[in-house]
C-alpha cells in the first residue's frame, strides 16, 4: 500500500476479529469482504478498491 500510495493515505487501522472474517473498508465503506466472497483479497484488488473509492 505504501509503495502505491505513499503519504496519500494518512492512516489505516487493523481491527483484529475472529471467525476468519477479513473485510476491507475505505472511509467507512465496505469494499471487500472475505465473508461474502469466500476468499482473501489480492493486494491488487485492495489497491483498485482504494483507487475507485477515492475517485468517488
Amino acid at each position: 500500500m505504501l509503495g502505491e500510495f505513499g503519504t496519500d493515505i494518512t492512516s489505516w487501522t487493523l481491527v483484529p476479529s475472529s471467525g476468519g472474517v477479513h473485510e476491507v473498508e475505505v472511509d467507512g465503506t465496505l469494499v471487500f469482504s472475505k465473508k461474502e466472497t469466500g476468499r482473501h483479497p489480492t493486494a491488487a484488488e485492495i489497491i483498485e478498491a482504494i483507487k475507485e473509492r477515492s475517485a468517488a
